[in-house]
Protein backbone atom coordinates (compact mmCIF):
# COMPACT_ATOMS: atom_id res chain seq x y z
CA UNK A 1 0.00 0.00 0.00
CA UNK A 2 1.24 3.74 -0.94
CA UNK A 3 2.02 5.58 2.30
CA UNK A 4 -0.79 7.96 3.25
CA UNK A 5 -0.27 11.95 2.81
CA UNK A 6 -2.93 14.03 3.02
CA UNK A 7 -6.03 15.28 5.20
CA UNK A 8 -8.58 12.55 6.19
CA UNK A 9 -11.94 13.28 7.89
CA UNK A 10 -12.27 10.13 10.36
CA UNK A 11 -14.60 8.76 12.88
CA UNK A 12 -12.90 7.75 16.09
CA UNK A 13 -14.40 5.01 17.66
CA UNK A 14 -15.24 5.82 20.89
CA UNK A 15 -17.31 3.51 23.80
CA UNK A 16 -17.68 -0.22 23.82
CA UNK A 17 -16.98 -0.86 20.10
CA UNK A 18 -14.07 1.44 20.46
CA UNK A 19 -12.58 -0.59 23.49
CA UNK A 20 -13.60 -3.97 22.23
CA UNK A 21 -11.86 -2.76 18.46
CA UNK A 22 -8.37 -1.24 20.19
CA UNK A 23 -8.53 -4.71 22.46
CA UNK A 24 -9.03 -7.01 19.15
CA UNK A 25 -6.01 -4.82 17.60
CA UNK A 26 -3.12 -5.19 20.61
CA UNK A 27 -3.27 -8.36 20.38
CA UNK A 28 -3.54 -9.13 16.62
CA UNK A 29 -1.63 -5.72 15.66
CA UNK A 30 -0.07 -4.07 18.28
CA UNK A 31 1.75 -1.61 16.25
CA UNK A 32 -1.77 -0.73 14.40
CA UNK A 33 -2.89 0.01 18.37
CA UNK A 34 0.12 2.27 18.72
CA UNK A 35 0.02 4.13 16.19
CA UNK A 36 -3.55 5.02 15.52
CA UNK A 37 -6.86 5.23 17.58
CA UNK A 38 -9.73 2.63 16.56
CA UNK A 39 -11.65 4.58 13.53
CA UNK A 40 -13.46 4.41 10.50
CA UNK A 41 -11.87 6.50 7.34
CA UNK A 42 -15.02 9.04 5.89
CA UNK A 43 -12.73 10.85 3.47
CA UNK A 44 -9.23 9.99 2.21
CA UNK A 45 -8.59 6.40 1.80
CA UNK A 46 -12.20 5.25 -0.29
CA UNK A 47 -14.54 6.91 -2.48
CA UNK A 48 -12.50 10.40 -2.34
CA UNK A 49 -9.11 10.98 -1.77
CA UNK A 50 -7.12 12.86 0.26
CA UNK A 51 -7.46 16.63 0.61
CA UNK A 52 -4.68 18.21 -0.55
CA UNK A 53 -2.45 19.26 2.10
CA UNK A 54 -2.47 22.93 0.62
CA UNK A 55 -6.29 23.33 1.80
CA UNK A 56 -6.30 26.17 4.18
CA UNK A 57 -7.86 24.22 7.34
CA UNK A 58 -10.53 27.38 8.13
CA UNK A 59 -11.70 26.30 4.45
CA UNK A 60 -11.98 22.24 5.33
CA UNK A 61 -13.65 23.84 8.61
CA UNK A 62 -15.97 26.24 7.10
CA UNK A 63 -17.30 23.14 4.80
CA UNK A 64 -17.35 20.70 6.91
CA UNK A 65 -19.75 22.85 9.56
CA UNK A 66 -22.99 22.99 7.63
CA UNK A 67 -22.84 19.06 7.04
CA UNK A 68 -22.07 17.96 10.95
CA UNK A 69 -24.51 20.87 12.19
CA UNK A 70 -27.12 18.75 9.89
CA UNK A 71 -25.93 15.39 10.04
CA UNK A 72 -27.25 13.18 13.05
CA UNK A 73 -25.14 10.72 15.04
CA UNK A 74 -25.22 7.24 13.63
CA UNK A 75 -25.31 3.67 15.36
CA UNK A 76 -24.62 1.62 12.70
CA UNK A 77 -23.55 -1.83 13.02
CA UNK A 78 -20.02 -3.88 11.69
CA UNK A 79 -20.33 -6.65 9.55
CA UNK A 80 -18.06 -9.86 10.08
CA UNK A 81 -14.65 -9.26 9.54
CA UNK A 82 -13.21 -9.98 6.05
CA UNK A 83 -9.58 -10.01 4.48
CA UNK A 84 -8.72 -7.18 2.05
CA UNK A 85 -8.42 -9.58 -1.30
CA UNK A 86 -3.97 -10.18 -1.88
CA UNK A 87 -3.42 -9.01 1.65
CA UNK A 88 -3.28 -9.72 5.26
CA UNK A 89 -5.21 -6.50 6.22
CA UNK A 90 -8.15 -7.90 7.81
CA UNK A 91 -11.19 -5.12 8.94
CA UNK A 92 -14.28 -5.01 10.35
CA UNK A 93 -16.73 -3.29 6.97
CA UNK A 94 -19.68 -1.36 7.53
CA UNK A 95 -22.94 -1.06 5.24
CA UNK A 96 -21.74 1.25 2.19
CA UNK A 97 -25.25 2.58 1.72
CA UNK A 98 -27.18 4.74 4.06
CA UNK A 99 -26.50 7.42 6.24
CA UNK A 100 -22.53 6.68 6.53
CA UNK A 101 -23.12 7.10 2.25
CA UNK A 102 -24.73 9.85 2.49
CA UNK A 103 -22.44 11.76 5.33
CA UNK A 104 -19.35 10.67 2.29
CA UNK A 105 -21.18 12.25 -0.57
CA UNK A 106 -22.28 15.25 1.56
CA UNK A 107 -18.33 16.37 2.02
CA UNK A 108 -17.48 15.13 -1.81
CA UNK A 109 -20.04 18.02 -2.75
CA UNK A 110 -18.58 20.42 -0.49
CA UNK A 111 -16.69 21.92 -2.73
CA UNK A 112 -13.36 20.92 -0.81
CA UNK A 113 -10.69 19.45 -3.47
CA UNK A 114 -9.98 15.60 -3.21
CA UNK A 115 -6.87 13.76 -4.59
CA UNK A 116 -7.89 10.82 -6.52
CA UNK A 117 -9.11 7.29 -4.34
CA UNK A 118 -8.07 3.92 -5.44
CA UNK A 119 -11.03 2.27 -4.50
CA UNK A 120 -14.51 2.86 -4.17
CA UNK A 121 -16.45 3.51 -0.75
CA UNK A 122 -15.40 0.90 1.55
CA UNK A 123 -16.21 1.70 5.15
CA UNK A 124 -14.76 0.19 7.39
CA UNK A 125 -12.14 -0.49 10.89
CA UNK A 126 -8.92 -2.10 10.55
CA UNK A 127 -8.43 -4.77 13.04
CA UNK A 128 -5.22 -6.07 11.96
CA UNK A 129 -2.23 -4.18 8.89
CA UNK A 130 1.30 -4.55 9.44
CA UNK A 131 1.71 -8.56 10.32
CA UNK A 132 1.74 -11.18 8.02
CA UNK A 133 -1.00 -13.83 9.33
CA UNK A 134 -0.62 -17.73 9.87
CA UNK A 135 -3.50 -19.14 9.00
CA UNK A 136 -4.67 -20.07 12.77
CA UNK A 137 -4.27 -16.34 13.42
CA UNK A 138 -6.21 -15.65 9.88
CA UNK A 139 -8.96 -17.98 11.01
CA UNK A 140 -9.15 -16.73 14.64
CA UNK A 141 -9.25 -13.14 13.83
CA UNK A 142 -12.01 -13.84 11.11
CA UNK A 143 -13.78 -15.84 13.31
CA UNK A 144 -14.33 -12.70 15.68
CA UNK A 145 -17.56 -10.54 15.79
CA UNK A 146 -18.14 -7.32 17.09
CA UNK A 147 -21.70 -6.74 17.67
CA UNK A 148 -21.64 -3.66 20.18
CA UNK A 149 -22.72 -0.63 17.44
CA UNK A 150 -20.30 1.98 15.77
CA UNK A 151 -21.18 5.19 17.42
CA UNK A 152 -20.56 8.32 14.95
CA UNK A 153 -20.99 11.24 16.57
CA UNK A 154 -17.85 13.19 15.45
CA UNK A 155 -15.72 14.11 12.54
CA UNK A 156 -12.29 14.04 13.09
CA UNK A 157 -9.26 15.99 10.83
CA UNK A 158 -6.51 14.64 10.45
CA UNK A 159 -2.78 15.38 8.42
CA UNK A 160 -1.36 12.46 7.56
CA UNK A 161 2.30 12.75 6.25
CA UNK A 162 3.58 8.79 6.74
CA UNK A 163 5.76 8.01 8.33
CA UNK A 164 5.37 10.92 10.24
CA UNK A 165 2.80 10.98 12.56
CA UNK A 166 -0.73 11.80 12.25
CA UNK A 167 -1.63 15.60 13.73
CA UNK A 168 -5.51 16.13 14.39
CA UNK A 169 -6.33 19.57 13.17
CA UNK A 170 -9.73 19.73 14.51
CA UNK A 171 -12.92 17.67 15.21
CA UNK A 172 -16.54 18.65 14.68
CA UNK A 173 -19.35 17.11 16.50
CA UNK A 174 -22.53 15.72 14.28
CA UNK A 175 -25.28 17.49 15.60
CA UNK A 176 -28.28 17.00 13.24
Amino acid sequence: MAAAFGIFVLTELTGEAGAVVREIQQRFDPKLARLTPPHITVVGSSGLGPIPTDTPVDRIREALRPIAASTPPMSLTFEPPHRFMQTDIVSLPLDPHGPLRALHERIGRSGLPFKAARFRFTPHCTLSFYPTLTPARERELLALRVTAPAIIDRLQVYLTRDPQPSRLLFDIALTG
